[in-house]
């Protein structure tokens, strides 16, 4: 079971954040003192991966990255107007908010991944890519391949164990028809 993110956690990271790391917007730093500044509001914001599957989502950027400065995402409309997000965020205070942080190497981050929770709107095969397919049809025909041949050899030696020509002379001949 994945342990909540207190809002005192989310509080203590958003001030280390600002305190470490200087944003693309300075709107962004306005809207994350907004956020320390009301725990009740806390409560409801997640920082998740990938906030533009989320209902209610920005995305907020420093100069250590290449990212864009500053996205806001709500149900499928994206604005990069920090002063309209911020009213949105005034208005709307008990709706989830999800927020994505892009910093120099923040995939590794462990205090940032101390409050990192799981985005529940990315699509299901979202990190599967093409190529992971062929990779994964690749080692299953492998694994089956592997199997079938042990199975084969091993039925060949009970026959030979056996001394049953006939039944040598099928399971060889099914041997060679898989290695081709």
């Amino acid at each position: 079971m994945i342990t909540p993110v207190t809002a005192q956690d989310k509080k203590s990271f958003i001030q280390w954040f600002l305190n470490h790391y200087r944003l693309k917007r300075r709107e962004s730093v306005w809207i994350l003192n907004y956020l320390v500044n009301h725990n009740e509001l806390l409560t409801n914001v997640h920082f998740v991966r990938d906030v533009k599957y989320c209902p209610r989502g920005i995305m907020m950027t420093s100069h250590c990255s290449e990212e864009v400065p500053f996205r806001f995402y709500k149900n499928h409309l994206v604005t990069t107007d920090a002063e309209k997000s911020f009213h949105e965020i005034r208005l709307n205070q008990d709706e989830p908010l999800y927020l994505q942080l892009n910093f120099k190497k923040s995939n590794q981050h462990s205090y940032y991944a101390s409050v990192l929770e799981e985005n529940p709107f990315v699509p299901a095969d979202y990190y599967i890519t093409n190529h992971d397919k062929d990779l994964t049809k690749q080692l299953l025909d492998h694994s089956l391949y592997e199997y079938k041949k042990s199975k084969l050899m091993n039925e060949i030696d009970h026959a030979l164990d056996e001394m049953n020509h006939e039944r040598f002379k099928q399971l060889a001949k099914e041997l060679k028809e898989l290695e081709e």
